[in-house]
């Protein structure tokens, strides 16, 4: 099977991290089947329309790309149930090489354990005798374990209440040795086999795999007492009768160490230091064995491969990035803090959209994307771009987004009209959401600076919320440790931003826009991006 690999765009995902991550997928499964979209946070009501719009569903959401258990090569899930012998567990674990048997119902749901010491513990401590009538082992593992034939009885006649007798004696000595409902195991004496039947024996074991007598065989019908034959030698069957025992007698079942498939690699570690087990049984939600983990799988841990897409920045990306295997990267930002253990496929051109460069990606294959996709892609464009006014905006992205219309089936003027107006709206909307967004952190110089973007068309529907929203921000900025947060209004009919800002380095904005204000807002005619009209004045006012 294919390893997966996980397509995503940043934090608080915008229409172009969340088309393009499902278009990059369609266009790299068409060469190996293993590329899944994922998201790290809920969808704007922009993007809502768009995937209903073109009916596609929301990409799965991911919180973290950690290792987990469920990321490595564990051993395979060798399991039995509580009814088998002994014996039958030793040879899976001798067969498989294994420190640790799980032991399950019938649904495979987890209830025991047993390793070699369970087994070799209990026969020092416990008399084998004691063992067999204690266990209430049944006739097939009695059968199975001495590789028996069972000539005369059955499993309803079994009663294991009894003890294990070899007879290597006379007839005349039988008496003391011989109780009710013991397992008797002897050799081709006629005598002995008829006298240990007439002194209550329940299971007569013959070895040596004679010729039943018929005379043995009446007797036998004649008390109910199970008769069986083995082509082993006396002394390994009675070696041997003791592994007969169920595994569920020796398993332990309280105080289990497991771990979920969705376990964290770095918890489990501690665990594993703590309780010193060779092995331990992985489980999935509803308890079933999936396999089992040991020390040195730790060591070549299999990290999750993710391509980033939209960004390239760590504060922006995914928790656990730092974990995960970085193996492309296709942006239309500035080069952040993104570092790679190794040299990958890093696509970064300044152009209004990460949509644009996917389009034009299929198009360079002479590949034509499904028209749903064409779609979700040229809506991007149009998002990113605010349908071409933005000054990111480039020749690339109108002829490519014209490109992708024709495709989908799509008046632009049209379509961007319906998505503006569906993603513009805040009514009901919490200052909370409103601020969320579309939110990226930078880290500019030697600040931590948080900047989020509301597209509107009429800054004045949303006046009465400045003061809550600002007031937010300052919680925020004070929870989080921010130097500095801002909220971009953008009014795309009239092209310009009302920007509201808090924070201890509050200053920074009228530096890098050399406007005077003591207030907490200021509005910047024709400023409509974030990427090239407010991130880097304010890097550079930042590093003054």
């Amino acid at each position: 099977m294919a390893e997966t690999v996980y397509i995503t765009g940043h934090k608080n995902p915008d229409s172009d991290s969340i088309c393009s991550s499902i278009a990059y997928a369609e266009f790299k499964n068409k060469f190996e089947n293993k590329y899944i979209p994922v998201r790290q946070g809920k969808l704007n009501q922009e993007t809502e329309f768009i995937l209903k719009y073109f009916n596609v569903p929301a990409p799965e959401y991911i919180e973290t790309v950690k290792t987990q258990v469920s990321d490595l090569n564990i051993d395979k899930a060798v399991h039995v149930s509580k009814d088998v012998s002994i014996k039958t567990a030793w040879m899976i674990i001798q067969k498989y090489k294994i420190k640790t048997l799980p032991i399950v119902d019938k649904n495979e749901r987890l209830i025991g354990i047993v390793t070699l010491s369970d087994i070799t513990k209990k026969y020092m401590d416990t008399n084998e005798n004691n063992m067999i009538a204690k266990s209430n082992t049944t006739l097939k593992n009695i059968i199975e374990t001495i590789n028996g034939n069972l000539v005369f009885g059955c499993e309803q006649m079994l009663n294991t209440s009894g003890k294990v007798v070899i007879t290597a004696m006379s007839t005349e000595s039988l008496g003391p040795f011989i109780s009710k409902n013991d397992i008797v195991i002897t050799g081709d004496r006629e005598d002995v086999q008829i006298a240990s039947i007439e002194l209550g024996a329940n299971v007569l074991i013959i070895t040596g795999n004679p010729n039943i007598s018929k005379s043995t065989l009446d007797k036998a019908k004649e008390s109910n007492c199970i008769l069986i034959t083995t082509n082993y030698d006396t002394y390994t069957a009675s070696r041997l009768i003791s592994q007969s025992v169920p595994v569920e007698y020796v398993m332990t079942t309280e105080k289990i160490v497991s771990f979920n498939l969705d376990d964290f690699i770095d918890e489990i570690k501690d665990k594993m230091l703590q309780t010193r087990y060779r092995s331990y049984p992985v489980v999935d939600d509803n308890n079933k064995v999936k396999g089992l983990i040991s020390r040195y799988h730790l060591i070549s841990q299999n990290k999750k491969k993710v391509i980033l897409l939209d960004h390239n920045e760590k504060s922006q990306s995914v928790d656990g990035i730092e974990e995960a295997d970085i193996i492309e990267i296709i942006d239309h930002h500035r080069v952040g803090d993104i570092e790679t253990k190794k040299p990958i496929y890093f696509i970064n051109r300044p152009v209004g959209s990460t949509a644009t460069i996917i389009a034009n990606l299929y198009f360079e294959n002479s590949i034509t994307p499904t028209k749903k996709t064409a779609g979700l892609m040229c809506a991007a464009i149009l998002s990113d771009t605010l349908k071409f006014k933005s000054p990111t905006s480039t020749h690339v992205d109108k002829i490519t987004a014209n490109k992708l219309a024709e495709i989908a089936g799509i008046d632009i003027d049209d379509f961007a009209q319906k998505m503006f107006k569906a993603g513009t709206s805040l009514k009901g909307k919490t200052p909370e959401e409103i601020f969320y967004q579309d939110f990226k952190d930078f880290n500019l110089s030697k600040y931590k600076i948080g900047i989020g973007q509301v597209t509107t068309m009429d800054l004045s529907s949303i006046e009465k919320m400045k003061e809550p929203i600002i007031e937010y921000m300052k919680i925020v900025c004070k929870d989080k440790d921010y130097d500095l947060l801002v909220l971009m209004l953008t009014d795309i009919i009239n092209e310009g931003s009302e920007l509201l800002y808090v924070g201890s380095r509050k200053e920074l904005i009228p530096k890098a826009f050399n406007i005077n204000s003591e207030n907490n807002s200021i509005y910047l005619p024709g400023v409509v991006s974030r990427k090239t009209q407010v991130v880097p004045p304010l890097s550079t006012a930042a590093m003054d």
